[in-house]
């Protein structure tokens, strides 16, 4: 378990699909806990990706690749 002691826990108690629950406890092969944290933590992850790429387009960026990659031309 991986998990930051100092983080507060809030103790829930949810009524699951039986099924999604064991398919998922399965897949990650660790307990309960672990594979609805890993589950939050991907909600949160895609929420976030999907809201970079509505800015998709709307951004107007002028970077110069090798600057940022700190590359010189030989």
């Amino acid at each position: 378990m991986n998990r930051n002691l100092a983080d507060p826990v809030r103790r829930i108690t949810a009524n699951l699909p039986k099924k999604l629950l064991e398919g998922a406890l399965e897949t990650t092969k660790t307990g309960v806990t672990e594979t609805l944290i890993e589950g939050l933590r991907l909600v949160k992850r895609r929420r976030a990706y999907e809201k970079g790429m509505s800015l998709k387009g709307k951004l107007k960026l002028h970077i110069d690749l090798d600057q940022a990659r700190e590359r010189t031309h030989r």
